[in-house]
């Protein structure tokens, strides 16, 4: 018997409505040997999309680096698992919710991190931090305001509620993101090293369970909606975005974390983008196993949803776990304690088939092996974007000054103070919490009960990447490295979120091949593997692209949190810059704001210069001898000074050396450097010196101003205020 198929016009129509191409459609009709069902094209239309199959992207995801020694899972499970010591495992991962925070910006970034959230619980771990990483349009765009203000709050709102603390992370906003922000969510958990819950399905027989919340129509078709342009109908799309409830998912982890905490579990996968679709077949496709459900008991919070809309709901706060037999008591009493669902609603099977039954009819019949060795996989065709050549910074001249061209960048968008944004999360819910949003270049979390941290960020620059996606995408990597090392962390590793225009255009899709290999290359240099990570493709509106933004999320440790290093300067220390300052100012932030041209080579990143001069600062802030520290980043040097004394109020007396011109000495963006704030420069120089690493003296702190020579000075207050003020000033005049 098979299921009822629908009528073969109506099929080939709903098919091209459900994102799938002709060939793929044949391909359905060739494994199935029939018609589909509704169910069943709903099932190969998800799983088929580019938001699951990665069918654009593979491809180039295989050629990077994923293994270390202390990486105990990569990419591949729900998220990736690294070794920290003590027994511990760090177990984190970040994912994006561009597309649904767009349409419905509150319960779109909510229930990012809720789906964030339970990628890393499903794996045995105890969530200890949040990150994101946010991109928005320009202030004054239509409907801005309400996005950034319901992306915040939304974040915010779930995280606070969750009782996980949100630590760090970045946001831009430039134009490209008008139509399409983006919302990148990043999770750290810790779990004992040898107590990782992993996905395959095993055990002929053994129960398949649903526990959490009850299933609604809300997000059908979330993650078809993901793998598509927007268009003047977006918001027509709004019923295809979830609802979330922070404190259904805070019983959810303590439910999970207790069961885990016996033996009664095969596998586990949280109910993420497909929902039990991708769950039930990931879990038994990764198994080897065939898989039969019964959809009569999933539980269900709208009357008449019909298997279709079961099996493609993206509703919140589900999990999908495989039971020891004989065990489902148990693990039952354990859900309802928690005062959640938990319900029988299938078993596993030795025919290799996803079988599903609704009121008595068969709903669906699909081998699952076809489901992954045939999903579609492109190579598609790439365009190289041309190089720009180096800009030579003595050929471009200051029209501002180096006293006000500061005042302008620390106000600048890219640059002025997040603290409207991070003062509405909860960065310390927990009590663990030893670096802040704002207070250092990265986040610094210690584990309770020990002397050991986690250090934690998010990177990247897509404006170097629009102009050379491989050198960007180098540097996003370097530039999350060099943010765990300016703390005193190791990095380890890291996840990436890669989003990216419409992979059908050679542009975009030669973007993306660059930037993989700029980062396979940095990781490689810096022993600093991926170990999980998310794609986001067709971040267009109207044909419009957002800007290539290969996202960063990496995780260092420290054996020591309370050795972690924060960049706010007190008086009376020697400053130092470690890397090499050349001046580069091709795509940087003075280049745009001050002298009003894009354009040129991005700064090139040296990555040996990088390993060596981040092993060298961080081997100085082990041993004691650096009180602050900060990455020079956006903005360049004079910039990095700055935001070290606006930590404090402390000023600095500052000097630039001859032979550059001074604009490109403070501004340049050149890579691979840190202010350090130490209190004998002597002695540091020396030890940069017999380690083969330029270093320079730059000044002494103390006072209330930045006194950059020849008379020229601006107040630390001053700077302040501008800083501080940028944000609220702009979202209070957007509205």
């Amino acid at each position: 018997m098979s299921p009822a198929p629908l009528d073969p016009t109506r099929a080939q129509k709903l098919s091209a409505e459900f994102g799938l191409k002709p060939d793929e459609y044949d391909r359905v009709l060739a494994i199935l040997g029939r018609t589909p069902s509704l169910t069943e094209l709903g099932i190969f239309s998800v799983m088929w999309s580019e938001h699951c199959s990665y069918k654009s992207s593979r491809v180039w995801l295989r050629t990077l680096p994923t293994k270390a020694p202390w990486v105990i899972h990569g990419p591949g499970e729900n998220a990736g698992v690294i070794a920290i010591g003590d027994g511990l495992a760090a177990i984190f991962k970040m994912e994006s919710h561009n597309h649904p925070s767009f349409i419905e910006p509150y319960q779109g970034a909510a229930t990012g991190v809720g789906g964030i959230l339970r990628d890393v619980f499903t794996m045995g771990a105890r969530p200890i931090a949040n990150l994101n990483a946010l991109r928005f349009g320009a202030p004054d765009a239509p409907r801005m305001k309400r996005i950034v203000d319901g992306v915040v709050r939304g974040i915010g709102g779930y995280g606070n509620c969750v009782g996980v603390p949100t630590v760090g992370g970045e946001v831009n906003f430039h134009p490209a993101y008008n139509g399409n922000p983006l919302v990148n969510a990043m999770t750290v958990g810790i779990a004992p090293a040898d107590r990782i819950f992993l996905s395959a399905a095993a055990g002929i027989g053994n129960p398949v369970v649903y526990v959490g919340s009850k299933t609604g129509r809300d997000g059908i078709h979330g993650a078809t909606m993901a793998s598509t342009e927007f268009s003047a109908d977006t918001e027509e799309k709004r019923p295809t975005v979830q609802i979330g409830d922070p404190f259904v998912e805070k019983l959810l982890i303590e439910a999970c974390l207790e069961l885990m905490a016996t033996d009664m579990i095969v596998a586990i996968q949280d109910m993420g983008a497909a929902g039990l679709t991708s769950s039930s077949v990931e879990m038994a496709g990764k198994g080897g196993v065939g898989i039969e459900l019964a959809l009569d008991n999933v539980p269900q919070r709208e009357t008449g949803m019909t298997a279709y809309e079961m099996m493609l709901s993206e509703s919140q706060e589900r999990m999908l776990m495989i039971l020891k037999p004989g065990r489902e008591a148990e693990a039952e009493a354990i859900f309802r304690k928690w005062e959640l669902d938990f319900a029988v609603i299938g078993h596993l099977t030795d025919t290799g088939r996803i079988v599903i039954h609704h009121q008595g009819a068969l709903e669906a019949d699909i081998p699952l092996a076809p489901l992954e060795s045939e999903a579609p996989l492109y190579r598609r065709p790439t365009a190289e974007t041309p190089k720009q050549p180096a800009l030579d910074a003595a050929t471009i001249p200051d029209p501002v000054g180096v006293a006000p061209a500061l005042e302008t960048l620390v106000a600048s968008l890219d640059l002025c103070s997040r603290r409207w944004i991070w003062d509405q999360y909860d960065s310390t819910v927990g009590g663990q919490t030893v670096q802040r949003p704002g207070g250092a270049d990265a986040a610094v979390v210690k584990l309770e009960g020990l002397k050991r941290g986690l250090a934690m960020t998010t990177d990247c620059t897509p404006r170097y990447c629009l102009a050379d996606p491989e050198e960007g995408g180098r540097q996003a990597v370097a530039e999350a490295w060099r943010n765990l090392t300016a703390v005193g962390a190791l990095p380890l590793a890291i996840t990436d979120n890669m989003n990216f225009g419409n992979p059908e255009k050679p542009e975009i899709m030669g973007q993306f091949a660059a930037a993989v290999r700029g980062m396979a290359t940095a990781c490689t240099a810096l022993d600093f593997p991926v170990v999980s990570g998310n794609v986001s493709l067709y971040n267009e509106t109207n044909g419009a692209a957002i800007l290539p933004t290969p996202a960063i999320g990496g995780v260092g440790v420290l054996e020591d949190a309370a050795q972690a290093v924060g960049l706010a300067l007190q008086p009376g220390l020697d400053l130092v810059v470690i890397g090499q300052t050349q001046g580069w100012l091709g795509q940087s932030l003075w280049l745009r704001e001050i002298a009003g041209r894009e354009e040129g080579a991005p700064p090139p990143v040296d990555l040996a210069a990088e390993r060596r001069n981040g092993d060298f600062v961080r081997a100085q802030i082990l041993s004691g001898h650096v009180a602050a520290c900060h990455d020079v980043a956006d903005g360049g040097l004079l910039v990095a000074v700055a935001e070290m004394a606006m930590g404090s109020g402390i000023g600095a007396t500052l000097e630039a050396p001859a032979g550059l011109p001074p604009h490109a000495f403070w501004f340049g963006e050149d890579q691979g450097r840190y202010v350090l704030a130490v209190a004998d420069s002597a002695a540091l120089l020396a030890a940069a010196a017999a380690s083969g690493v330029p270093a320079m003296r730059l000044g002494r702190s103390g006072g209330g101003d930045l006194v950059l020579g020849a008379g020229s000075s601006i107040s630390v207050a001053r700077l302040r205020d501008a800083h501080e003020g940028a944000l609220p000033a702009l979202m209070e005049a957007a509205g």
